[in-house]
């Protein structure tokens, strides 16, 4: 991936139309009529053998014959044409092409190569990027730019829309024109063959011209890089998704679409909301958060004031607003006194504020410009609903004034909602010029509104510093894998319950007393030994839920019960499954459930997204991604909290008030131990553990079934997330006889890495941040410890104080660009820690790190006046320059790479 490489996508600064034409309805003409309609600056050169100009412009036979090497070529032609016009165009030096022709992953050329994989092989070696294939083009309004098939062009904007789907982008088009919606982008993905989601979200995370990120996705191919991506963009500007295949029907229709692989939706929904990413469900709710992005001022607070000409509406918008979750304002005495004074005493006497059917301009205005007085709101909704007393146009357009002239106008958040069509439609029209938000129906704007809300919620939750999790729960990794791997070993791939209890104790994970018999003697011994009462279970590989076929039985009390139990489960399961095998049965100590409350946790492998943890109810129809909250892994304990919350308020996990029920410190524990234990164990394929008794503060995994992976399962990008690196932390002891630990940083540090920046000296901070700094603030705070290891390295350096406290001594970070060609590093040491070998440990902890990414250079910027750091990396073998321009030190150095190792 070359962010280079799709600078010329968006910047192009000359182009040439491949198969251009003079025919009406060709590609190649639409594509010309756009391209010359749109005020591009640079030169367009058609070429095609069959014209000396198209549309009036001068064209050239074949490629060779251009005049200059395009930054940006457009391919009209048939598929069959495309790998060698593709081929042709990289040696003549092209960076970047667009491909309209579709089905050519289903076409092949004579030794059996498709048509798609072969344009892919001669762009890669040339380096050359490719948009497509099966793409519509791509619109930059910004440059005048409208290399598309699109029926019309789009206006300037600030939003960036990019989509997998032609026909979403001409319907989102042609809706955003009538709106005078305008984008910064408008690209259409195609088939994503080459550039994805994730080069196009890290470009325009960065792109000044947006300030907010539409997708419309049918698939994700590359996960890691997906949420790596847009957890960066979306810590700096909100991205909307609109993502197709909720049911199983849209998933193979999602599929055939872009050929991606049918992920799970409820794991896509897991995905969006950790990358802080907002979901919308359909093209309605979809238009209305694009109108809300382009026309809103950004969200100040929560807090709703509702101003109607009738009651009826005004309920339904308050209604929505509280089921979504949001908050109405409260009016203070004085607010309500002022509107006492302006409106008739048949007004509501609070919000929402219902001014009555008769309202006129005047009085909407005087209700507007008291609410926008008050601090007591954050947003104010306006609705109104057709009246034969006053032109609803002359109404919008004296609140359209007020609204310009208020001086706390940037300080809130404005919506309206004109009701009806005809008697409307005017009034939508003057909202939508004077960039004031405008819906159709009062839950429309209501919904738009929640959008933005959610967005800031989400932000926020993401930024939490998360609980630590309790020092006494291990995490016996070597212990669990070895017991995993003579599993495999010895052929058996599905655990039961008494398989995996040491597994399980390894991560602090408690299953109830569980043996395995193979006759009713032997579970009658073994009941005995684990004392009465039992539960009885018949153990066979070919029975997924054992009640289903009346498989189970409880508390049994004594040897005749058990004897009975054992003869009557085997007869049923034969009646109900005579192919069943069955090896034996599983004698388990009964539960102690009184006051107790049962719960269901599952991990199953997403196609797209990897492991994927389940939270829900239990039940024999049980569909872990339909009846369970679900969260990628890894979780820490605000993840974990966050999730449980998440299956209350859906229902999918009821808190029944038992004496000894739901504990949310004692489930979060439980859910960030098999995080852990995911993790850490490739090994495992999926877990299911049903029930799971929860006692308060104690849970117990009553039945559990683990099945393990056939084949070695690459570890590095088996999980959508990469992992805190545990087996990069390291003790060391510094000159002065401390001993430290060097690792990674982590969330949870944040309190003392504050306390850590905060210790620095004035000096220390100037030469930091080159320049005076103030105290960091939380939101800064959590980007610093909550880093995505894909992309970024923290260590920090940590020692026990007198008290027996752990505190930060020092750190050194490193950022990676996208295309992983520099990471950029810094360093910081406390004043009192100075001097005795910490900043040289740190850095040379840094430089073994990036030794193993591949990345080819690892530099560093620092002032004139912190000569000890040039000099420390000087010693360890950077080479320093001076820039006398900027008054700053560079140190660089170059890295070992599978590139430059292959070299050798």
């Amino acid at each position: 991936m070359s962010q280079r490489s799709i600078h010329a996508l968006f910047k192009p600064k000359s182009i040439a139309v491949i198969g251009a034409s003079n025919k009406e309805k060709r590609a190649g003409r639409v594509l010309m009529k756009n391209l010359l309609g749109s005020g591009f600056s640079g030169p367009i050169m058609p070429v095609t053998p069959k014209y000396d100009a198209v549309m009036g412009v001068l064209a050239y036979p074949n490629i060779e014959s251009l005049p200059i090497k395009p930054d940006l070529a457009i391919i009209c032609t048939r598929a069959s044409r495309v790998p060698s016009i593709v081929e042709t165009l990289a040696q003549f030096g092209c960076k970047v092409v667009i491909i309209m022709a579709s089905g050519m992953a289903n076409e092949y050329d004579d030794n059996g190569v498709s048509l798609l994989s072969l344009t892919q092989q001669h762009a890669k070696r040339f380096g050359m990027r490719i948009l497509g294939s099966n793409s519509l083009g791509m619109i930059i309004p910004p440059i005048g730019l409208n290399a598309s098939l699109a029926h019309s062009s789009a206006k300037k904007g600030k939003i960036a829309f990019v989509s997998q789907s032609a026909a979403i982008c001409t319907t989102v088009l042609d809706w955003a024109n009538n709106k005078d919606i305008g984008f910064s982008s408008f690209i259409s993905l195609g088939d994503a063959s080459d550039i994805d989601f994730d080069e196009l979200l890290d470009y325009l995370g960065r792109d000044s011209s947006t300030s907010a990120i539409m997708l419309y996705i049918d698939s994700i191919n590359e996960k890691r890089h997906f949420l790596s991506a847009a957890r960066a963009a979306a810590r700096n500007k909100p991205i909307f998704v609109i993502k197709s295949g909720r049911s199983q029907e849209g998933i193979a229709a999602a599929m055939l679409h872009t050929g991606g692989k049918g992920g799970n939706d409820a794991v896509y929904e897991a995905a969006f909301k950790r990358a802080g990413m907002l979901r919308v469900n359909d093209l309605i709710e979809l238009f209305a958060a694009v109108e809300s992005l382009a026309h809103s001022t950004p969200l100040k607070g929560e807090r709703v004031a509702i101003i109607s000409n009738g009651g009826g509406p005004a309920v339904l918008a308050a209604d929505e607003l509280i089921i979504k979750g949001g908050k109405l304002a409260q009016l203070s005495e004085d607010t309500i006194n002022k509107l006492n004074e302006i409106l008739p005493t048949t007004w509501s006497g609070q919000n929402p504020i219902d001014i009555v059917g008769d309202a006129n301009s005047e009085r909407y205005t005087k209700a507007l410009n008291i609410l926008m007085d008050s601090q007591e709101m954050d947003a104010i909704l306006v609705l109104h609903s057709p009246s034969a007393l006053e032109e609803s146009d002359e109404i919008a357009n004296s609140l359209i004034a007020a609204i310009k002239a208020h001086p706390n106008r940037n300080r809130l958040n404005i919506l309206t909602n004109w009701s009806g069509e005809n008697s409307a439609y005017q009034a939508r029209k003057l909202f939508n010029k004077a960039v004031i938000p405008t819906y159709r129906t009062p839950e429309g704007a209501v919904k738009a509104f929640m959008h933005m809300v959610e967005y800031r919620r989400n932000q926020r939750l993401l930024q939490e510093v998360p609980q630590s999790i309790p020092d006494n729960i291990p995490a016996d990794a070597n212990s669990a894998r070895k017991l995993l791997q003579k599993a495999q070993n010895e052929q058996r791939f599905i655990l039961e319950t008494h398989e995996t209890s040491d597994i399980l104790k390894a991560y602090g994970l408690n299953t109830i007393q569980t043996c395995f018999a193979k006759t009713a003697d032997e579970a009658i011994k073994l009941a005995n030994e684990l004392g009465y009462p039992v539960a009885l279970k018949v153990q066979s590989p070919d029975l997924m839920y054992k009640s289903d076929a009346h498989g189970v039985m409880l508390n049994l009390t004594n040897d005749d019960e058990v004897r009975q139990a054992a003869h009557s489960i085997i007869s049923r399961v034969k009646e109900i499954n005579p192919d069943a095998k069955i090896d034996g049965m599983i004698v388990q100590k009964m539960a102690l459930t009184a006051g107790a409350q049962e719960v269901r946790v599952s991990v199953i492998n997403d196609p797209v997204f990897g492991p994927a943890i389940c939270l829900g109810e239990g039940g024999s129809e049980w569909d872990p991604t339909r009846d369970a909250s679900v969260a990628l892994p890894p979780l820490n304990m605000t993840l974990a909290r966050y999730m449980v919350i998440q299956a209350l308020k859906a229902n999918k996990l009821r808190d029944r008030h038992l004496p000894l029920g739901l504990d949310m410190n004692a489930l979060c524990v439980m859910l960030t131990q098999i995080s852990h234990l995911i993790i850490d164990c490739p090994e495992i394929a999926s877990l299911d553990l049903n029930p799971v008794l929860a006692a308060g503060k104690t849970i117990t995994l009553l039945d559990v079934n683990m099945k393990l992976n056939q084949a070695d399962i690459d570890p590095k990008t088996r999980l959508a997330i990469m992992p805190y690196p545990k087996e990069l932390e390291q003790t060391a002891v510094l000159k002065n006889g401390l001993k430290v630990m060097l690792r990674p940083i982590l969330p949870e540090d944040e309190p003392k890495h504050l306390a850590f920046d905060n210790s620095l000296s004035d000096e220390d901070r100037y030469k930091r941040y080159f320049g005076v700094r103030s105290r960091m603030t939380h939101e800064e705070m959590a980007v610093l410890t909550q880093i995505d290891y894909a992309r970024e390295m923290a260590f920090i350096a940590t020692a026990e104080d007198d008290n027996g406290e752990s505190i930060t001594l020092g750190a050194v970070r490193a950022s990676t660009d996208p295309d992983n060609t520099e990471a950029e590093f810094a360093m910081a040491v406390r004043g009192d820690y100075q001097g005795i070998g910490l900043g040289k440990l740190l850095l040379e902890k840094l430089v073994d790190y990036y030794k193993t990414t591949d990345t080819p250079v690892l530099a560093g910027f620092t002032m004139f006046e912190n000569r000890s750091m040039a000099n420390l990396a000087k010693n360890l073998g950077f080479a320093v320059s001076f820039d006398m321009e900027e008054h700053l030190i560079k140190m660089h150095m170059d890295m070992p790479t599978s590139s430059t190792s292959n070299q050798k």
